[in-house]
């Protein structure tokens, strides 16, 4: 192989394993975060307009948000209140290649969303099945394309 080649290979697969291994370990952290300490509710799956949101796996989800009063308020308001509302939004985290049944139109689902941030929405902790698997596949990936990076810049350099 072409030293340029390899060089060049070698930087594109370190690169794209590093950011896939910060990726995973940061929706990692998020999805905890919010499970922990998130505000617990029950959203409903709703039905999708869109034919590229039919393919998607992570379901459209709706739910109602209660007012906040007084605190810090999130979004730059200095005390006030947020006025209760309706989020529309799609879970974080583990999705698998095809939409279980479970999440039909119109079934209920348990979520934990962020009271900052109410559209940061994870699916409840008993609605996620393999979710550590999927979390250990993708650090894997992010694993191997690091190391095939940086095996072809040692080849390179020695």
């Amino acid at each position: 192989m072409d030293t340029t080649t390899a060089t060049v290979g070698g930087l594109v697969l370190a690169l794209f394993g590093g950011v896939l291994l910060l990726w995973c370990a940061a929706e990692v952290r998020l999805r905890h975060r919010v499970r922990r300490r998130g505000v617990a509710a029950v959203a409903t799956v709703v039905a999708e307009d869109d034919v590229h949101g039919r393919l998607d796996s992570a379901p459209l989800l709706s739910f109602s948000v209660p007012p906040s009063v007084g605190g810090s308020g999130g979004s730059g308001s200095s005390g006030g209140c947020r006025i209760a509302g309706l989020v529309r939004t799609r879970p974080r985290g583990h999705t698998p290649l095809r939409r279980p049944d479970r999440f039909a139109p119109g079934s209920s689902v348990r979520i934990c969303y962020d009271p900052e941030r109410p559209s940061r929405v994870v699916l409840a902790a008993g609605e996620v099945g393999r979710a550590a698997a999927t979390d250990l596949l993708w650090s894997a990936l992010g694993v191997a394309f690091l190391a095939a990076g940086a095996v072809l810049l040692a080849a390179v350099g020695g």
